[in-house]
């Protein structure tokens, strides 16, 4: 690992941890020394990073600074244009088209040899049929998602019943074949998961969520076990 990948890779672990981490992790984490460390972080903040901390207490990165030229390791570039070309093949539109801008974003700010490795990544994505029939309805979740706003829907389950409901989304997932929305649902006063093909009708209502979408997305966690 050259000098400058060291750095970045030390940023990298910054921006992981909210709090200060001491510098023989740092160090352990990085593969270096404790005086090298020391020193990289001397380098770092005479760059303009904002690294607040010393030896023997633990560092901490406030944010807002990133070193240009932006750079990546060939896993990262990977990994990027892999999940940028997975949501331009199995999103909404709208959202397709903001993982093709994004990756324009990153190419326009890396050195030549990385840019070039940025075209030439050989992971794709193979399409997947009637991909475009949810698409409205994903695109109104994610408005709802963001604005925080309760959903009344008409839903149709496994079974064929019909029912009315009044949920609030929390988190979407995208599954190979379809989507599945986690809500609270007022009817239940529990949480349910819908496939999004399944919902026949969605309005957006004006009443916002009785709680923060975080707070239900950890409720929601910690009842079917998730951690991470």
């Amino acid at each position: 690992m050259t000098r400058t990948e060291r750095l970045f890779t030390l940023m990298q672990i910054l921006r992981r941890h909210r709090q200060p981490v001491s510098g023989t992790d740092l160090a352990r984490e990085t593969g270096v020394s404790l005086r090298t460390l020391y020193r990289d972080i001397a380098t770092l903040q005479a760059q303009g990073a904002h690294i607040d901390g010393e030896a023997g207490v633990g560092y901490v990165l406030r944010p807002g600074f990133l070193l240009p030229p932006l750079m990546f390791s060939a896993e990262e570039i990977d990994a990027i244009v892999l999940g940028a070309r997975w949501v331009t093949e199995r999103a909404d539109p709208a959202l397709a088209a903001a993982a093709r801008d994004a990756l324009s974003k990153v190419a326009a700010v890396l050195p030549a040899p990385l840019r070039h490795q940025l075209d030439d990544v050989p992971l794709l994505i193979g399409p997947v049929a009637d991909s475009g029939r949810d698409a409205h309805t994903v695109a109104q979740l994610r408005t709802a998602l963001r604005s925080e706003r309760k959903l009344s829907i008409d839903y149709r389950d496994e079974h064929g019943a019909a029912s009315q409901r009044v949920i609030w989304p929390c988190a979407l997932g995208f599954f190979e074949r379809v989507h599945v929305l986690v809500a609270w649902c007022e009817r239940r006063a529990d949480f349910r998961h819908f496939r999004v093909d399944r919902i026949e009708r969605l309005d957006l209502l004006d009443a916002g969520l009785p709680r923060r979408r975080q707070a239900l997305l950890r409720e929601w966690r910690a009842r079917e076990g998730i951690t991470g």
